[in-house]
C-alpha cells in the first residue's frame, strides 16, 4: 500500500514553468492594485455624493478581485489541471489500497444502525454461526455453534468475522425472541416405516417435554408480537409432515423452548420416543437423525 502512495506521489510533477507562472502572477495582481488604486481615487475626486461614491468604490473592490481571481486561473489553469489529474488517481488508490478497512467500517455502521444483532445473541452468516461475545468497528467475534447449523452445542472454538461481510450477506438471528425461541428440528423416516406412530410419539413427547413452561411461553410471544405489531404464533408444539423424496417422510418438530435450553429439550424428546419403541419397519431399531449433543 504504502509503495503504491509512494509512486503516485512522484507522478505529481510541478511543471517546468513554475518560475515564469510565479512572476506572471506578482506582476498581475501588481497591475491589478495599481489599476484598483487608480479607480478608487478617480471614484473619489469624480463622484461627490458619498453614498454613491461607497457604493462605486464596494462594486470596484468587488470586480477587481473577480478579475484577480480569473486571471489566476487562466496563469495557472494548465498546472492546476494536472495537479488536478494527480491528485483524482491518489484518490482512487487510496480508496482501492483501503477497500477492506472502507468495507469493515460501513458493515460496522450498518449493522449497529440496523440493529441486527447484539452481544449475546445467536447469529448466522454464510456459514458461520455462534454467539456474538465481542464487537468493534473491523470485526465481530463469534463463539461457534455446531455442528452444522442442526447443532447446538458450542464447539469450544471462535471465529473472528470482518465487518465487511455484513455490507453483502444477510445475517440470521436466531435470538430475535430473546427469552423463548421456536425450534425447529427434523427426523426422517421411510414411507415404508411407521411414521404415523412416531409422529404421534413425537408430539406427545413434546408436549410433555414443554408443559412445564408452554403457559409462559405464550404470555411472552403474545406479549413480544403485540409490540412488534405481528399475529401470535401457535405456541403450542406442533408436528409437519414434508416429502423430500418419493421414498422419504420427513417429520418436522416445532416446539417453544427457552433460548438457553433448545438442545437439550430436542434431546429429551428425541430419548423419550426413541429409547423404547421401534418405528422401523421389520427392523428393532429406531430411524432418526443423529441428534446433535445438548447446550
Amino acid at each position: 500500500m504504502f509503495g503504491s502512495f509512494e509512486q503516485l506521489y512522484q507522478r505529481i510533477e510541478l511543471p517546468d514553468a513554475l518560475p515564469a507562472l510565479l512572476l506572471s502572477s506578482v506582476a498581475f495582481i501588481l497591475v491589478m492594485v495599481v489599476l484598483r488604486l487608480l479607480l478608487v481615487r478617480f471614484i473619489q475626486r469624480s463622484i461627490h455624493s458619498v453614498e454613491l461614491r461607497r457604493r462605486w468604490l464596494v462594486q470596484a473592490r468587488n470586480g477587481f478581485l473577480l478579475l484577480v481571481l480569473f486571471g489566476l486561473v487562466l496563469i495557472w489553469g494548465e498546472a492546476l489541471r494536472t495537479l488536478a489529474l494527480s491528485l483524482v488517481a491518489i484518490a482512487v488508490a487510496f480508496v482501492v489500497a483501503t477497500k477492506e478497512l472502507i468495507m469493515c467500517l460501513s458493515g460496522s455502521l450498518l449493522k449497529g444502525g440496523a440493529g441486527a444483532f447484539s452481544i449475546g445473541d445467536r447469529i448466522q452468516i454464510k456459514d458461520f454461526r455462534g454467539e456474538v461475545i465481542d464487537q468493534s468497528l473491523l470485526s465481530t467475534t463469534l463463539l461457534e455453534i455446531g455442528p452444522g447449523k442442526n447443532g447446538h452445542q458450542r464447539t469450544g472454538r471462535m471465529t473472528v468475522i470482518p465487518n465487511a461481510l455484513f455490507v453483502g450477506e444477510p445475517v440470521i438471528n436466531e435470538s430475535y425472541t430473546s427469552d423463548f425461541v421456536l425450534h425447529v428440528f427434523t427426523v426422517p423416516f421411510k414411507r415404508v416405516d411407521n411414521w404415523q406412530a412416531a409422529r404421534q410419539a413425537l408430539l406427545q413427547a413434546a408436549r410433555h417435554q414443554c408443559q412445564p413452561y408452554l403457559d409462559e411461553a405464550r404470555r411472552y410471544m403474545k406479549r413480544l408480537n403485540e409490540r412488534q405489531g405481528l399475529s401470535v404464533p401457535v405456541v403450542d408444539p406442533r408436528i409437519s409432515i414434508l416429502v423430500p423424496a418419493a421414498d422419504e417422510i420427513h417429520l418436522v418438530v416445532r416446539i417453544p423452548a427457552r433460548s438457553f435450553e433448545r438442545g437439550m429439550i430436542e434431546q429429551n424428546i428425541l430419548t423419550e420416543v426413541f429409547s423404547g419403541e421401534s418405528f422401523v419397519a421389520g427392523k428393532g431399531a429406531a430411524s432418526a437423525v443423529s441428534p446433535a449433543p445438548p447446550s
